[in-house]
């Protein structure tokens, strides 16, 4: 065994580029947090940057989900589509900047191979930078990712996975939901104090919910202090999974996905949700009643040739007893129109989000009271699912 065994590599030994780098951090204005109602109210606010329009703003983003579901691949393939410019879910297009992505229980072969597969044979984006060792953050860890931020001044986003790693020892004294609640606050004070999206990667319950906000692991203080909050979830029929979304600045909805495994990519499917977690006869009902609202089954018969009479009868009525379709007095059928068409909108309208250089606006965040030595301080020192 060597007496001088190799030291670890951590996010500050990853080299910068002293051409580009800046000789001194950027100044950050301290932000105003008082006014009056009047000034308030006049007051003009740039919008948020959006790291993947209509799903990840900037903030603290909390992507959660079971295990083996494919969180690290959708987060890495998100940290590649965001560092190169390129298409998130191969779809929404993205505005291109630095990302810092800590796999903390990956190994750099394995980070590799996955991004080879992501990749494609496509050339691989220098403003990405994968960590596989960092400290958590009241060891340094928020020094380090602030250091970094420093040094990359137009980065889009930062992933954490996994949020375990780097959430640390919960302070002596505190509640449960205090301490989850101090652990997401590390990230949110770097996600506000840069403007940027920060997401952790995260677990949730054994037990489901009909509320996914409820499966995430731990206690409410984790979701409540994050500004999203992202669940992937397996799914049935054509989808793979279902990504549900919720928070602050990100309207709540539900996008269908596609598992490719021979690249390891996800794909957002077209339409709602329901057209691919329904067996395919359900969703060419769904279809045809979206742009036949109140037919009859008899009506969807000619349309449906595939679909003997009998089987749109009683698939028809079923659908009706779990909610999906609404039925009249006179037998017409309606799609569930609260539920089901808003979400199609929400659906349809996200690869059309513009993404333009005004979001690059400056949005200094926190107080720099609250960050008082977050970059001053020395630099400190996944099976991916």
């Amino acid at each position: 065994m060597s007496a001088n065994p190799i030291p670890p590599l951590h996010l500050y030994s990853v080299p910068s580029d002293t051409e580009a780098a800046p000789l001194a951090p950027p100044k950050r204005e301290r932000p105003r947090t008082a006014w009056t109602a009047d000034q308030l109210m006049a007051a003009n606010f740039p919008e948020p940057k959006w790291a993947v329009p209509g799903i990840l703003a900037e903030g603290v983003s909390l992507l959660a989900g079971p295990p083996k579901v494919g969180k690290s691949w959708l987060s890495l393939g998100l940290a590649l589509a965001v560092a190169a410019g390129g298409q998130a879910f191969d779809s929404v297009p993205v505005q291109g900047g630095p990302v810092l992505y800590l796999a903390l229980e990956d190994t750099p072969r394995r980070l590799q191979t996955r991004m080879g597969k992501l990749l494609g044979g496509q050339p691989a984006p220098a403003g990405l930078t994968l960590v596989t060792e960092c400290p958590p953050f009241p060891q340094g860890g928020t020094e380090a990712i602030a250091q970094w931020l420093d040094r990359n001044p137009d980065a889009r986003m930062v992933v954490i996975d996994v949020f375990a790693k780097m959430r640390g020892q919960a302070p002596q004294g505190v509640s449960a939901y205090d301490a989850d609640y101090v652990s997401v606050g590390y990230a949110k004070r770097l996600a506000d104090h840069y403007g940027i999206a920060v997401v952790l990667v995260h677990h949730v319950r054994k037990a489901g919910s009909d509320d996914f906000l409820t499966e995430v692991s731990g206690t409410n203080g984790i979701a409540g202090a994050a500004d999203a909050t992202l669940v992937l979830k397996r799914a049935r029929g054509q989808a793979d999974g279902i990504l549900h979304v919720t928070g602050r600045d990100v309207d709540e909805a539900e996008y269908a996905l596609s598992f490719q495994a021979a690249s390891g990519a996800w794909h957002l499917l077209d339409g709602p949700v329901s057209d691919h977690t329904v067996g395919d006869t359900r969703a060419a009902i769904l279809r045809y009643l979206r742009a036949h609202p109140g037919a009859k089954p008899k009506d969807m018969a000619g349309e449906l040739p595939q679909v003997d009479m009998d089987t749109i009868r009683r698939t028809c009525s079923r659908m009706a007893e779990a909610g999906q379709l609404t039925k009249d007095g006179s037998g017409r059928y309606f799609p569930d129109t609260e539920t089901r068409t808003e979400t199609a909108q929400q659906v349809s309208g996200l690869s059309g989000c513009p993404v333009t250089s005004s979001d690059q606006h400056e949005h200094p965040g926190q107080s720099e009271l609250e960050l008082s030595g977050l970059s001053g301080a020395d630099e400190a020192e996944r099976t991916a699912e």
